[in-house]
């Protein structure tokens, strides 16, 4: 008999089998903490930084949201977990230091719940505990939260190093949400292991605006580029350390690459806003920034230059994006890697950038150099 109740325990325990999977799923009501990225992010022992770029993931619902844009033969089985498996192989195989998401993460108008398909669609890189940055695009924000809620519950992520705004700006002195900046310190036991020696800037650069009672895309505006300059300026008084750009929506001088020398694929108009608001002349006045990693076009995987700086799309990778059938989901890495010097490891040689593809292979593309420093800052 069962002492609590007076009734047979053979009769209760068929009841209450089944609810024993929630005592591992719910241990407890207490609130869960985030598990931090290790900090600071560094290079590697053998002198790399190695970072995935994932755009466009456009995760809906999982299991249920259909593929767009596949061949017939793949399309009754293609679900978003062919994106989870697409992350998945990416980080094994390309073992990531960071991995940042360029924006549309999620499609907002396939995603229910917009909390439960950000987890969904960051699983991979958090189980991984590789740390992660994200931003926003056009959207992220068309479920169930807004762009502020979305970047701070993305802040909140396990091994998340985003940030909603910078701390050193008040959140009403600065436009959007997701702008902030990261940097890279030196290898274990160089003498420039405690020195940021690489840069990371993250902006985000809207959804939608309204301009002269016409609709556009969104743009980076002043408030963001004033905070942006004004960062370069103090990490560049420490050390001269070459910097990368991250946002989602590319501006309207991309457009011209399209009568220029660029390698990849230039398959669709440049969508852009109809604002010019004069990043590209903030980024060369800034002298460090050495290229910068866009989404939003999906059949886009182009580098080109410009006045000095190399704007690179990522192409599309998730599989509820549009695309062509005939035409793999891909992926970019970029690799920085320091020069050796007769004692230890010297500041960045050189950037280079390549592009996987979901197929058997994995096949590598388009491997470049971005950029190349015949000197070296550091200590030797």
């Amino acid at each position: 008999m069962c002492s609590c109740c007076r009734r047979p325990c053979h009769i209760l325990l068929p009841l209450l089998l089944p609810l024993l999977p929630l005592l591992f799923l719910y241990p407890s009501a207490a609130p869960r903490v985030k598990r931090p990225a290790p900090l600071p992010l560094r290079f590697r022992y053998d002198g790399t930084f190695k970072i995935l770029q994932v755009a466009d993931m456009h995760f809906g619902n999982g299991l249920i949201t259909r593929c767009r844009d596949v061949e017939l033969s793949e399309a009754a089985w293609c679900s978003d977990l062919n994106t989870t498996r697409f992350l998945k192989r990416m980080i094994q195989a390309e073992d990531p230091d960071l991995v940042v998401f360029t924006g549309d993460n999620i499609f907002g108008s396939s995603a229910t719940d917009a909390a439960e398909s950000l987890f969904q669609a960051f699983r991979p890189v958090m189980e991984s505990r590789t740390p992660w940055a994200a931003i926003l695009g056009n959207h992220d924000q068309e479920s169930t939260m807004t762009r502020g809620e979305l970047m701070s519950f993305i802040s909140l992520m396990d091994y998340s190093i985003s940030q909603v705004n910078p701390s050193t700006v008040e959140p009403t002195k600065i436009d959007g949400f997701g702008n902030y900046d990261v940097t890279v310190k030196g290898a274990f036991g160089s003498e420039l292991s405690n020195t940021s020696i690489f840069s990371l800037y993250f902006l985000d650069s809207g959804d939608r605006e309204m301009v002269n009672g016409f609709k556009t895309y969104g743009y980076i505006k002043e408030s963001q580029l004033a905070w942006l300059r004004r960062t370069s300026q103090e990490l560049q008084a420490n050390f001269q350390a070459p910097a990368l750009a991250f946002f989602h929506i590319a501006i309207p001088e991309v457009r011209d690459l399209w009568f220029k020398e660029f390698i990849g694929h230039y398959q669709e108009g440049v969508a852009c806003s109809s604002v010019n608001s004069g990043v590209l002349k903030s980024l060369v006045s800034m002298g460090d920034v050495k290229a910068v990693f866009l989404g939003h076009d999906h059949l886009n995987d182009f580098c080109g230059e410009i006045d000095g700086i190399w704007f690179c799309y990522g192409g599309g990778f998730g599989y509820h994006g549009y695309g062509r059938a005939h035409w793999p989901r891909r992926a970019r890495v970029i690799s920085a890697s320091l020069r050796r010097g007769k004692r230890n490891w010297l500041g960045i040689e050189a950037i280079r950038t390549w592009k996987r593809l979901d197929d058997g292979k994995l096949s590598k593309i388009d491997d470049q150099v971005l950029w190349r420093d015949d000197e070296v800052e550091g200590l030797d």
